[in-house]
């Protein structure tokens, strides 16, 4: 009951962030509760996988194909363009932890004299490296998934309604 809570509690700030970064980015108002339900649904699925201990990188995969899938007919009803819907969602998933840990332990190397704990440093920063990258490439494969499958076909019935749904 406890971790349900705690999925929910994630779930809303994360789409509270994705809907401050699309302010910040200034999408159109008719499209801020898209926004904040997408990436609501977004991320109960990345938490929801990684509750039941699945892979960072897989469920990162998974959620962001949901945002794909799901920015497409949404796109289609506001009459805007699907990036303007997938990406403010996309960016509060972004690995920011992975990238501070391999900062951190790069200015360790860096700084520090300290023979005997190079190769664990060392592990630790390609480790966070590593993450953080397949994070990233996770997240932009599955955004990009339904414009990859159906580029044709359904991107091309999208018809923007005012010069402002342009990115």
């Amino acid at each position: 009951m406890i971790f349900e809570l705690a999925v929910l509690v994630k779930v809303f700030w994360s789409a509270i962030a994705a809907v401050g970064f699309g302010i910040l980015f200034n999408i159109p108002k008719r499209i801020i509760m898209a926004i904040f339900l997408l990436s609501g649904l977004a991320a109960l699925v990345k938490f929801t996988f990684l509750l039941n201990h699945t892979n960072i990188i897989i469920a990162s995969l998974v959620a962001a194909s949901c945002v794909g899938f799901g920015s497409i007919p949404i796109a289609r009803q506001k009459k805007t363009s699907p990036f303007l819907i997938s990406i403010p969602v996309v960016i509060p998933m972004i690995p920011g932890y992975y990238a501070y840990k391999m900062l951190l332990g790069l200015l360790n190397l860096a700084v520090h004299d300290i023979k005997d704990n190079d190769i664990n440093t060392i592990l630790s920063i390609t480790k966070n490296g590593l993450n953080m990258l397949f994070i990233l490439m996770a997240l932009s494969i599955g955004v990009s998934l339904p414009w990859l499958i159906f580029r044709k076909s359904v991107l091309q019935k999208i018809r923007l309604e005012r010069k402002d749904d342009l990115i």
